[in-house]
């Protein structure tokens, strides 16, 4: 019997990952929960840009519950933790890319009592945080002995990226730089990349430190930039920086940085993502060292990205790839540490 999912939420994660469930030989999309009133009754295969799937979007969760489902992919753009609760406690397990990457024993403790009861699993998953921040720098740590330091890094061009009450909202692009230095985007991205970095800190053995460090830089426009939000003006935020390190008696062993600029023209500081261009990097120091670089999970152009960013799509399907392991998992809260090895399926024209 296929494993019934439902998708939550249809932004760029969710079409990503409604894409990747229809074409999952083992998964079969049963329903899809949609906020936003005129997407409600609209076939969920065209709101994701799919041929028709006979299936209507709906905004009632009782509905969604009714249908039985094995799991839900949830990919607001916010989690709440109520629906996360409801969720499991209804016997649903969830994938979802907003947190719970690794998390210590007395943390998300409704969230545990709720899957104990439901008998249901919860999964964090993505890719930064995520992937690039947990399973490739695991797998590369293994071909290293006496690991000093691990980097995950993302270098990224915000241009491509097609969501404009994020990137004004909550990245905080298009303000003055005072603004932007004293906002709490630091924070809110540490409760994912934190994660992450406790994780990598547990796994390897590392004896870290309480605090962790943190900075932020940012870049502001000496031109006119076109963007998402529309023109950032000279002397607006265009480009940012963002750095979390644990140490160990103050000395970094986990970093995790993201460098997210509107292109690579017009900014002071001259910032640029440098020969290599738009990647992901992960860095292993030990012996011997690792190194690790991702193409392809950026556009080749501000347009195609605009319309597919690749970078969304990967994150989507990470979490659909996770689904039957999770699904076969004891119930509570599980980590990268605790699956076995998730992997992608072959297209349907090729599988036997």
């Amino acid at each position: 019997m296929p494993i019934r999912v439902i998708q939550w939420a249809t932004g760029g994660v969710g079409r990503a990952a409604v894409e990747a469930i229809v074409s999952h030989p083992d998964l079969e999309l049963v329903g899809a929960r949609v906020y936003a009133t005129d997407k409600v009754g609209r076939d969920v295969g065209e709101l994701c840009g799919l041929e028709p799937v006979g299936m209507a979007a709906t905004d009632d969760v009782d509905a969604l519950l009714a249908l039985e489902p094995d799991c839900c992919v949830y990919s607001p753009i916010l989690p709440d933790e109520d629906d996360l609760a409801r969720l499991l406690r209804a016997g649903v397990n969830v994938v979802t890319p907003l947190g719970w990457f690794f998390q210590w024993p007395n943390e998300s403790i409704e969230l545990r009592s709720a899957a104990a009861e439901g008998g249901a699993t919860l999964h964090g998953t993505g890719i930064h945080p995520g992937g690039v921040t947990e399973r490739l720098p695991l797998v590369a740590s293994a071909f290293s002995r006496a690991v000093t330091h691990v980097r995950a890094e993302e270098f990224s061009d915000i241009r491509s990226y097609d969501a404009p009450d994020v990137i004004r909202h909550i990245m905080l692009f298009g303000v003055p730089p005072e603004e932007a230095s004293g906002s709490h985007l630091p924070a809110i991205l540490a409760n994912g990349f934190n994660q992450s970095i406790s994780m990598l800190g547990h796994a390897l053995g590392f004896r870290v430190d309480d605090e962790r460090l943190v900075t932020h830089e940012t870049a502001v426009a000496t031109a006119p930039i076109e963007s998402p939000i529309g023109v950032i003006e000279p002397g607006l935020v265009a480009a940012q920086r963002i750095c979390w390190q644990a140490t160990v008696d103050g000395t970094p062993v986990v970093t995790v940085r993201v460098n997210w600029l509107m292109g690579e023209e017009h900014l002071d500081p001259a910032w640029s993502f440098g020969p290599e261009g738009q990647r992901f990097e992960v860095a292993v120091d030990g012996d011997p060292p690792t190194r690790l670089t991702v193409h392809g999970w950026h556009p080749d152009t501000i347009a195609a990205g605009l319309e597919r960013n690749l970078g969304i799509v990967a994150t989507g399907v990470h979490c659909v790839s996770a689904i039957p392991a999770v699904v076969a998992a004891p119930p509570g809260l599980i980590t990268f540490l605790e699956l076995p090895m998730v992997h992608g399926r072959a297209a349907p024209d090729l599988a036997r």
